[in-house]
């Protein structure tokens, strides 16, 4: 049967491991080369890094870091942060990345998108969008690290980054980061509706039936999480961990593929 992917996110804050909760108060949580070998070992999916102050400190992430992430990662991966100029996305390629994940520059400017898409590839092109509900109950999207609002339309924005040549979108719910209570499934389910593009749900999955919801009921192709990767327990004692295949397959073969 088809499984959709499952991906832990992991996101960077100088040279360590973090997660947050609601995009704040980052607690550090140990090494991303460590990391690494420990999903490795657990056959992982795929990895995303985030480096989640990149953007605010008008850098890119460091190319460094992502060439000793390739050279010890088995699977796939992509890395974001700060990320605004093709040359940038280049080096981050020749380091070892399958996949760039554009945000607050690509939202900004989206011919960023558009002249990447041409020279390496849609397919390796992500866009990634931070949103949040304002008091009244809308959406909103967030740039910086979820710092600073911008006015576009959630829907109209992930269809002008489709449109721009994004080969997969990143719906994060700034709301729902690291609470391991659900993903905002309204969210997910309105943006796979509006593109056609591979979807990636991210921001609150704490259990596996939690992914099969955001597969089932948000039309998600992939499931991305950060606290269900690095966390065990109720006290949320650091752990790596990653679901073994059968127990993926037990969770998600009731024919809803």
């Amino acid at each position: 049967m088809f499984l959709p992917r499952i991906i832990p996110v992991l996101l960077l804050k100088g040279k360590g491991l973090v997660k947050t909760v609601k995009f704040d108060n980052p607690r550090y949580i140990g090494d991303p080369i460590n990391a690494v070998k420990i999903f490795n070992d657990l056959k992982a999916d795929e990895l995303v890094f985030l480096d989640i102050t990149a953007s605010k400190e008008k850098r890119c992430i460091s190319v460094e870091l992502v060439r000793a992430i390739g050279d010890e990662a088995f699977m796939p991966f992509g890395v974001g942060g700060g990320i605004s100029r093709l040359i940038e996305i280049e080096n981050i390629f020749k380091a070892g990345a399958e996949k760039v994940i554009l945000n607050t520059f690509a939202i900004l400017n989206q011919t960023l998108v558009t002249e990447a898409a041409k020279v390496f590839g849609s397919q390796s092109i992500v866009c990634s969008v931070d949103v949040k509900k304002n008091l009244f109950g809308k959406y909103e999207v967030f740039t910086e690290g979820g710092s600073k609002k911008i006015k576009t339309n959630y829907l109209d924005l992930v269809k002008q980054l489709e449109d721009s040549g994004a080969g997969e979108l990143v719906i994060n719910s700034i709301d729902h980061d690291g609470k391991m209570s659900g993903y905002d499934i309204g969210l997910i389910s309105s943006v796979s509706q509006r593109v056609n593009i591979p979807v990636v749900a991210c921001g609150g999955a704490g259990t596996l039936i939690d992914m099969k919801m955001a597969y089932k009921d948000g039309m998600a192709h992939a499931l991305a999480a950060g606290s269900m990767f690095v966390y065990h327990g109720p006290r949320r004692a650091v752990l790596i961990n990653y679901p073994p295949k059968n127990e993926v397959m037990g969770i998600f073969n009731d024919n809803i593929s």
